[in-house]
């Protein structure tokens, strides 16, 4: 895999999922809720809801996909991989670009929360 941009960090690591989050150490619960982490699932299957135990035994792997959210119910980006090699290739080039601030994250809100969204502007260099 392709070396994470500063500010993401391996926060899990498993046969059909890793997660990766954004600066835990401004979403610490304290400054930020814990929620608003903003999240880089990578997850195989055709259904990225279900936990791997609820599979039925003759589970087979089929497609991965990388989803981005900045909420547990926020999603800003979501691509698919046939590969789990092409999966953490494509993970970190998302989050390489949402650290840069190219994503529009603020689309992503019906309702925007300004003063997390303004923060997020300040640690990937939006608001210069």
């Amino acid at each position: 895999m392709e070396e994470l941009p500063e500010g993401w960090r391996r926060w899990s690591d498993e046969p059909d999922r890793t997660v990766f989050v954004y600066r835990p150490d401004v979403f610490d619960s304290q400054a930020f809720p814990a929620a608003c982490i903003p999240t880089l699932y990578l997850s195989n299957g055709p259904q990225r809801n279900r936990r791997p135990e609820q599979r039925r035994p003759d589970y087979r792997p089929r497609q991965w996909h990388a989803t981005l959210y900045l909420e547990p119910d926020v999603v800003l980006a979501e691509e698919r991989y046939d590969d789990r090699e092409g999966a953490l290739e494509g993970s970190a080039v998302l989050a390489r670009r949402f650290a840069a601030g190219e994503l529009d994250y603020r689309s992503a809100y019906q309702v925007p929360r300004e003063a997390y969204l303004d923060r997020l502007d300040e640690l990937t260099g939006r608001d210069a």
